[in-house]
């Protein structure tokens, strides 16, 4: 997924150094006397005054911020118009830590109206509209900070947004906002005012950034768990609402989902980069312990085999999460058979030097497994190409498969390598692999720059079972859901799309080699059970994804911007799923807390072959 932390404070400190992330769009220079903020702010996501000077716009002010890349205050005309279409806030950008404000002042500002558009133009954000280079003169101190408007579950609509202007590329910039009918027209007509929600649940941990999500829809898509459930492209949650702070750092609440910011948390509404519209609070709600603790699954019967895939989020020797992650392998997931583990990093993780093999990450990993009560697994992988397969420069992340050599046993056939494809033949009747460990296609340019899947022949009971370790092509780069463009382009599932086409295609050679024969495909596919990726794997009953065995309201491994999603899954062919004795189970013991050790949670499938 995008956001990783590295790539996000990579990102932030880039901002914060010389604002290249981020555009402001001007156009031809004029004046504009006597103008009120709603003027400014217009009917629409762009300002009429956009590239215009402007001359003692007045407003109260509301709040400061005082660090980041786009420092300035907010201010709000008291004396709202009648047009719920325009708001009454903007933002005054003054680029360093503004000087001679404090809250509650009533001030005139002149400057230039700009659209900021954080991410940059390429970025597909809609952009924030502010006063720059202000000169700001201050009437008087002490005023009322005017009421903050109140966001609920009655005041967002349930619709989304409406479908971009075919004209402008998809674009929703130049609509005329309907406020009472489309969620992000709601929040843009309130962009730069003064608002707040009360006992506002948490959805999205709180994240190093300081930063967390609430829903303002308490009942909307709610997961067992008290998150949001993302379960279609037409269902994206408005009641999400992400949460900043003017304040401190180190006062911002430590929350995880299901707790609750009970009472009143407001501030102004801005739009960032990541996330979109968010509440910068002067005032947070006291946090409300909601309960949530990290699920434990069962325990593997004796004619049960256990896989799980783990996403261990870019392990390296250097790291000091190996107990961890042990503990979690051993006592929550009760140390299945086989794991397929995704984001293994090489044995000196982002040190570019050409180092590719992975044997002293996997081996700390398999000790500290074995300290924590655990089996003593074995492994299997290939080493990738140096710098061949994406992910952190130099990191050389691949699939391994762990396995409990007690349980069950590794059908070993030589010759695979990061370039040789894996093939399928007959021996004595049953499918086999023609090298195992192997690598699906790694030549195809499907797999550029992406992880390619890694193939294992498992015996478990006398019965041969076929394991394929995905991680497929990352979100990077798609459009946000709160984009100017609406719909939002999703180019990153042309790539996924490209490699379910070929990882299905696999499926088949087995199963024609084999009619039923045991297949299971998992890992980190980076696309929802819905998508038109899980749709392909599925294509022509090859595969199932076994995650759909839950209720909607257990479905999910990934919490990103207040949903909680799907991006890990288990998929089986269809002698697994006839059986109808599988269990699935999404155990979640990262994604919905502060203090995860990856950012997926693992999944669990058990069945008898």
């Amino acid at each position: 997924m995008p956001s990783k932390s590295s790539a996000r404070l990579a990102a932030l400190t880039v901002a914060a150094v010389c604002s290249v992330a981020s555009t402001v769009v001007l156009t031809s220079p004029a004046h504009a006397d006597s103008v009120r903020i709603h003027d400014i702010q217009g009917t629409t996501r762009t300002s009429p005054y956009a590239g215009q000077q402007v001359t003692d716009v007045s407003g109260v002010v509301t709040g400061i911020r005082t660090y980041g890349s786009s420092r300035g205050f907010w201010i709000q005309d008291p004396d709202a118009d009648a047009d719920p279409a325009t708001s009454e806030g903007v933002f005054v950008f003054t680029g360093s830590t503004p000087k001679g404000v404090a809250a509650g002042d009533l001030v005139t500002v002149s400057g230039t109206v700009t659209e900021y558009v954080p991410g940059g133009s390429t970025s597909g954000n809609q952009s924030v509209t502010q006063i720059s280079k202000p000169v700001t003169t201050v009437v008087s101190s002490g005023n009322a900070v005017p009421a903050a408007t109140v966001v609920d579950a009655r005041s967002v609509p349930a619709a989304y947004a409406p479908a971009g202007d075919s004209a402008a590329g998809g674009s929703v910039g130049a609509l005329t906002l309907l406020p009472t009918r489309y969620a992000l027209d709601f929040y843009e007509s309130l962009e730069g005012m003064n608002v707040q929600v009360a006992d506002a649940r948490v959805v999205g941990a709180s994240d190093p950034y300081t930063e967390l999500w609430v829903t303002v829809k308490p009942r909307e898509n709610t997961s067992r768990r008290g998150g949001t459930v993302y379960g279609s492209y037409a269902s994206q949650n408005t009641g999400r609402l992400q949460i900043q702070s003017l304040g401190a750092a180190s006062a911002f609440p430590v929350a995880d989902v299901g707790d609750v910011l009970a009472g009143t948390t407001a501030g102004p509404l801005d739009y960032n980069q990541y996330g979109g519209y968010t509440l910068v609070a002067h005032t947070i709600g006291a946090l409300q312990d909601g309960g949530t603790e990290r699920e434990t699954t069962r325990a593997q019967q004796r004619g049960e085999l256990a896989v799980a895939t783990y996403n261990v989020e870019n392990l390296d020797p250097s790291d000091a999460t190996f107990e961890e992650h042990a503990a979690a392998i051993v006592n929550h997931l009760k140390s299945p058979d086989i794991v397929s583990l995704e984001e293994i990093q090489d044995d000196n993780g982002a040190s570019d030097d050409g180092t590719v093999s992975a044997g002293v990450t996997v081996r700390k990993l398999i000790d500290a497994i074995a300290a924590a009560g655990g089996p003593a697994y074995d492994w299997r992988s290939i080493d990738p190409a140096n710098d061949s397969d994406g992910g952190e420069p130099g990191g050389n992340i691949r699939q391994v498969f762990l396995f409990n050599p007690e349980r069950v046993s590794f059908t070993d056939r030589a010759g695979g390598d990061a370039t040789t494809a894996v093939g399928v033949t007959k021996v004595r009747g049953k499918a086999a692999l023609t090298v195992s460990p192997g690598r699906i296609d790694p030549t195809d340019t499907a797999w550029a720059s992406s992880r390619k899947p890694l193939v294992g022949e498992f015996v478990f009971r006398g019965k041969t079972v076929f394991v394929i370790a995905n991680h497929f092509n990352s979100k990077g780069g798609d459009q946000g859901l709160t984009s100017q463009y609406q719909p939002p382009a999703r180019g990153s599932e042309t790539q996924r799309h490209q490699q379910a086409t070929l990882v299905n295609a696999f499926v088949k050679d087995v199963l024609a080699a084999q009619k039923n024969a045991d297949v299971v495909a998992l890992g980190d596919i980076n696309d929802f059970e819905f998508s038109g990726t899980a749709e392909i794997l599925e294509s022509d009953g090859a595969l199932w994804s076994a995650i759909k065995s839950l209720p909607k309201s257990e479905r999910y491994s990934y919490v990103y911007q207040g949903n909680a999603q799907v991006l890990d899954q288990i998929l089986v062919s269809p002698d697994i799923r006839r059986g109808c004795d599988l269990d699935y189970d999404s155990v979640h013991i990262n994604a919905e807390f502060h203090d995860q050790i990856s950012d997926h949670d693992p999944q669990v499938l058990r069945f008898k072959p």
